[in-house]
């Protein structure tokens, strides 16, 4: 065997051409004089990065028992391979410490290996190991200190460290070598350069950064980054005037960027709302195209002024045609005094235009076209549905589409409506006509699934979706395990995004796009924040705690005792359709698994065209396995783990973890999940067990400290008075008294279901949640009292399909049947004036803190 051969078997792998690292292998492993070699793991990584695991580990081990420092000496081949590919085996099984551990080994015995060093960096690095990373950085420059990526590791790793004038030093010593002509375009040396300047301005060297910029501004490719730069450290530094040239020069080149005219803001000063306004005066006579400027005084005018601003802002929208006009002014909804001008005005503006096509019967100018009516009723619709008067919603939406029923818009606004009044059946129907309009619209399509979804039209959902994905995604109703199997596709879908980092780690460094490489690093470090990752866990908790709370069981126990009763004609009867019926399920379902298997050999086919397969296939997640875990709060933890983390700020984070430890009877950490839900907000809406006398004196102390008493009646008593003016608190404290005794109630269930006027927060989402909460009992046995709650709320809120009688429900109107369209004078119009706006997330869930303190106090 020759030291070529083992060369010309590591380069293999290192091209990821792990087929010919294997026949080089087997050709070495042929000469009878190399038995103890045979056994070695050099073949393990070849055998691993095609699937072949176990045969791989297999190989590795054998080799590691062997000691093989002799032959090593003799042949020079490095016994700490061995250990090398066992660190790669434990690398692609995601054990990252235990792979770190194997390469640390390697280095044992071969400290200078330049290969086992760049692989522990990139582990490093991925696990955030960043004192780590410094030192095997710092030995790959000692080794290599003509290598660019020897340099610029060992800065970023500095950099990560926060250790900003290190890593600026670091950077300047490599620049030094860096022979680049000032006239000739260097894409990578500019990157350099910009992310030099990155590094700078974090230390807090904005003067150093400034004169950086200033001397290798014509040898940086990237001039709309170092114009606003500079515009950036001219503010740091409070040189006004020249900051001001500086955003006026960038307001030039992008009059609709919003920052620009900030910076701008900020290097005026102006000392009032005079001042500040004439600066985006000046900017409409300059740019009289422009939104931006005529958007942004909105924010800060009032009275009168804001109503002129404003006036000039809608009609320009209006007679251009844009439909966002009223997204761009969601934001000014939390001003009622805004929202009354807002209505105002749009509504006089619909008024005018059905009489004489202008805003106004004071105008002089020309007739608006009739889309500018258009575009006013669609903005009125989505006026009146964000201030929760769906049915003038509907009137204004329903008008627009007899004018126009091709507009796609118009149905969108529709189905949207129908959601908020808590119809969603209605509102899929709408959204079905409108992806109908346009098949070929994803962004529709999506929407329309999504509707379906929620509507529990399963089938549609999946046909919906099938004609924007490559295969169709199995979906159902109170299924636990299909809903498992999703979020953990999506949790393996997140652990994908993260192990991508990899290719990263030396493709960034190579191709010096340094400043995106630390963004993607930062990012990573926050990737589960990500709303979608975070419905996800949160849905996988739920299922999983209603798992350990209601334990699935066996169907064939359940069989027997349905049939105990059945005579033997009638038992024959059963069995026969049930064989009837599971034939057919077998057969749809050998028909499925066909069309899955032939996917899947094109997939294998391809893959090994590629010869890039790595790691072989992943352990199939099968729902009937997903809701039969042993351990289901084991599996929440695992979820809840990433949340408490990084989602901390979220108060459901808390009360999840709450459930958890209730259930786990892990007190401390339930305490734990109480103060921090209480930190979050301390107005957020547990049977007896033997506590250790430690535990015990910890809970009271606590409890008492925070609350002022430990009783969970007189506390519960204690929240009702103080927050009995709002339903969502009602609710909380009438389950909390049926929960402490469940001889009230009656006087629970007339807490919570009343619909005075006078209430705080009453809202559709509230009403159902009540609703829901006396039907399953939560509130004691009163199933009288649910329908009759359902008869007020439909009268409340008639177009909302959880609070209309059983009899009644039907399938969703046809797009033709539209709403009686009522006329009214702008003067009635006007009297519908926005209501007081409440959060009512948060006033629903801060009566679910108190919950837990009151469960937590029946403890002691």
């Amino acid at each position: 065997m020759s030291v070529c051969g083992v060369k010309a078997t590591q380069r293999c792998y290192e091209h990821k051409q792990y087929r010919n690292g294997l026949k080089f292998c087997k050709q070495i492993l042929s000469n009878p004089k190399l038995r103890a070699w045979r056994d070695s793991g050099h073949e393990g990584s070849h055998f691993e990065l095609l699937g072949k695991k176990e045969e791989a580990y297999d190989l590795v081990r054998r080799g590691l028992r062997n000691d093989l420092r002799a032959m090593s000496v003799s042949l020079n081949i490095e016994f700490s391979l061995c250990w090398h590919v066992y660190g790669l085996l434990q690398r692609s099984d995601k054990k990252y410490d235990e792979a770190i551990k194997c390469y640390r080994n390697a280095l044992k015995w071969d400290k200078d290996n330049l290969q086992i060093l760049r692989d522990l960096s990139l582990l490093q690095i991925q696990m955030r190991d960043l004192e780590g990373y410094r030192e095997t950085r710092y030995q790959l420059l000692q080794l290599r200190p003509a290598q660019r990526a020897s340099w610029i590791g060992y800065a970023i790793a500095y950099h990560l460290l926060e250790d900003y004038e290190m890593a600026a030093k670091i950077i300047e010593e490599f620049r030094k070598t860096q022979q680049t002509s000032p006239d000739k375009v260097d894409y990578e040396y500019s990157e350099l350069l910009l992310y030099q300047n990155q590094v700078l301005r974090e230390a807090g060297l904005y003067r150093e950064a400034l004169e950086h910029l200033s001397t290798y501004e014509k040898q940086i490719c990237d001039k709309l980054a170092v114009e606003e730069t500079r515009g950036e450290l001219l503010l740091k530094l409070e040189r006004y005037e020249e900051a001001t040239a500086v955003y006026r020069r960038l307001q030039e080149r992008n009059p609709e960027n919003w920052s620009y005219y900030h910076g701008l803001e900020k290097s005026l000063k102006p000392s009032s709302v005079e001042e500040r306004s004439k600066i985006y005066e000046d900017a409409w006579e300059k740019f009289p195209k422009g939104l931006v400027p005529r958007r942004l005084p909105l924010n800060f005018l009032s009275g009168d002024r804001f109503r002129e601003c404003l006036d000039r802002y809608l009609r320009m929208n209006f007679s251009k045609g844009c439909p966002p006009v009223f997204t761009t002014l969601k934001s000014l909804y939390n001003d009622k005094e805004k929202v009354a001008i807002i209505e105002e005005l749009v509504v006089g503006y619909e008024t005018t235009l059905r009489g004489c096509r202008m805003f106004s019967q004071n105008d002089d100018g020309k007739e608006e076209p009739p889309t500018t009516l258009l575009w006013v009723q669609y903005f009125l619709a989505q006026h009146y549905d964000m201030i929760g008067q769906q049915t003038l919603a509907l009137e204004y939406i329903n008008t627009a589409i007899e004018s126009t029923p091709t507009l796609i818009e118009l149905f969108l606004i529709k189905a949207k409506i129908y959601k908020h009044a808590g119809n969603i059946k209605e509102a899929a129907q709408w959204m079905d006509e409108a992806q109908a309009l346009d098949t070929a619209d994803r962004f529709i399509n999506s929407k329309c699934a999504k509707y379906m979804l929620k509507a529990g039209m399963v089938k549609e959902a999946e046909e919906m979706c099938s004609k924007f994905t490559r295969e169709g995604a199995s979906a159902a109703m109170n299924k636990f395990g299909e809903a498992l199997k999703k979020c953990h596709e999506i949790e393996r879908h997140f652990v994908e995004i993260t192990d991508d980092q990899f290719d990263f780690h030396t493709y960034c460094m190579r191709k010096m796009t340094l400043r995106s490489y630390v963004d993607l690093l930062k990012l990573e470090d926050v990737l589960r924040m990500h709303p979608f990752y975070y419905k996800a866990a949160t849905t996988a908790i739920q299922i999983y705690l209603s798992l350990h709370d209601n334990p699935l069981t066996d169907d064939s126990k359940e069989l027997q005792a349905d049939t105990a009763n059945l005579s033997d004609k009638e038992l024959k009867k059963l069995r026969n359709k049930q064989r009837r019926a599971q034939k057919k399920a077998q057969l749809e379902e050998e028909k499925k698994n066909a069309e899955k298997e032939k996917q899947l050999k094109n997939q294998k086919k391809k893959k090994e065209d590629d010869d890039e397969e790595i790691g072989g296939p992943k352990e199939e997640l099968i729902p009937d396995k997903l809701v039969k875990v042993e351990n289901p709060l084991e599996e929440a933890v695992k979820f809840l783990m990433p949340l408490k983390h990084l989602v901390k700020e979220k108060i459901d984070t808390h009360l999840l973890a709450f459930e958890i430890y209730f259930r786990k009877e892990k007190y401390l950490l339930m305490l734990q999940s109480v103060k921090r839900a209480l930190a979050i907000d301390p107005d957020h809406p547990l049977e007896s067990k033997d506590l250790p006398d430690v535990v015990r004196t910890v809970l009271k102390q606590e409890i008492t400290r925070l609350f002022g008493d430990s009783n969970a009646k007189s506390f519960n008593q204690a929240y009702l008075t103080k927050h009995g003016n709002s339903i969502p608190h009602r609710l909380a404290a009438a389950k909390m008294m049926v929960y402490l005794d469940s001889s009230m109630e009656t006087k629970a269930a007339e807490l919570a279901t009343s619909l005075d006027e006078s209430l705080d927060n009453r809202t559709i989402q509230i009403c159902t949640e009540t609703l829901e909460n006396l039907r399953n009992g939560n509130l004691g046995d009163c199933k009288e009292r649910a329908e009759s709650y359902r008869a007020e709320c439909h009268k409340l809120y008639p177009y909302t399909l959880a609070f209309m009688p059983p009899d009644t429900r039907r399938t969703p109107r046809s797009p033709t049947e539209t709403f009686p369209r009522r006329r009214r004078s702008s003067a009635t119009r006007c009297e519908h004036r926005r209501k007081k706006k409440t959060t009512v997330d948060d006033k629903k869930e801060s009566g679910l803190v108190r919950s837990l303190v009151v469960r937590l106090a029946a403890i002691l």
